[in-house]
């Protein structure tokens, strides 16, 4: 392959600097370029994936309480941010540690399953660029039309794109307007085909969303804060794929639900590593749902979360 020569210069101040360790203004004497440039350049490389920085993330599960979280939930392994980070709140670390956990997860020829949101979006932000081979991002849900950048087929491209992978959307509506209508649409070969893919996959990334006028199953429109307050009454706690749950961890039986397209809930625990964030503290009661629906096997949070859920599992039951 015959490189232009401002990637050569790309090449040659990345492997210098990164490989050598030159510091920028020695690259730049090597180089016979300003050190403006070397800056430039090695930016540029991180952005085309000529250099892949990864954080290990030992020194969070490295972690008392973490491992009293996996032990009392049964989990593979918990990340746990406290307050050693760069960032006012351990909450704001969240996405650059659930991004590099998920890389390291990734494993070439994957097929990797993605949900929706605002912390899934932001974990795409924060992503590094991997030149993974053969990967495959599959979006989980049906998609919105609304103007936020969290949508589910925003969030599976842009991960696809970290990843050098190929992104599989959704053609068909995350909700639709009658049962019959979302009932007929399932059955559609391209939809059924997608579907029933989900359960192949080896690792899904989401988060359990809460429901509140903040939510994002309402900000994107897909729930109206009516039909909100009804599914409270009924026992709704939480999000998943857009799907809402009880406190038990099984899907409502509710007409919302009926109407979605979305990955079939058997189909989620089937794939054998799922990787649940969470970020914010107003999601307790959505992550005991999510832990009582055993969809997660990996999990990514805050110290004050995992300290919440340990406390809550040593409480004796009620008489």
């Amino acid at each position: 392959m015959a490189y232009r020569p401002t990637d050569q210069i790309i090449h040659k101040a990345a492997w210098l600097y990164y490989t050598h360790g030159l510091r920028q203004d020695e690259v730049a004497q090597r180089l016979n370029i300003s050190r403006a440039s070397v800056a430039l350049y090695l930016r540029k490389a991180r952005e085309a994936g000529i250099v892949n920085i990864s954080t290990s993330t030992h020194l969070f599960r490295d972690d008392r309480l973490a491992r009293r979280v996996e032990d009392a939930f049964g989990l593979d392994t918990v990340w746990l941010t406290g307050n050693e980070g760069l960032h006012a709140t351990p909450a704001a670390e969240i996405p650059s540690l659930a991004a590099n956990v998920f890389v390291e997860m990734v494993e070439n020829g994957g097929r990797v399953c993605v949900a929706w949101g605002r912390t899934v979006y932001a974990i795409a932000d924060a992503m590094n660029y991997a030149d993974r081979e053969g990967v495959t991002v599959v979006e989980m849900c049906g998609n919105l039309g609304s103007p936020y950048s969290y949508r589910p087929d925003q969030c599976t491209m842009e991960i696809a794109r970290r990843l050098n992978a190929r992104g599989l959307n959704f053609y068909a509506p995350l909700v639709l307007s009658t049962e019959k209508l979302a009932r007929e649409l399932r059955e559609e070969p391209v939809i059924r085909e997608q579907l029933d893919g989900i359960g192949d996959c080896d690792l899904a990334l989401f988060t359990v969303g809460a429901l509140d006028t903040d939510s994002h199953v309402i900000k994107c429109g897909a729930l109206s804060v009516e039909e909100l307050a009804r599914l409270k009454a009924m026992g709704a706690t939480g999000v998943i794929a857009g799907q809402i749950i009880g406190a038990d961890g099984k899907l409502l039986d509710c007409d919302y639900n009926r109407r979605m397209i979305s990955a079939d809930f058997d189909a989620i625990r089937a794939i054998p590593r799922r990787l649940m964030v969470v970020q914010e503290d107003e999601k307790f009661e959505p992550l005991l749902a999510a832990i009582a629906g055993g969809f997660f096997t990996h999990l990514v949070t805050t110290s004050s979360m995992a300290a919440r859920l340990v406390e809550h599992h040593t409480q004796p039951m009620p008489a």
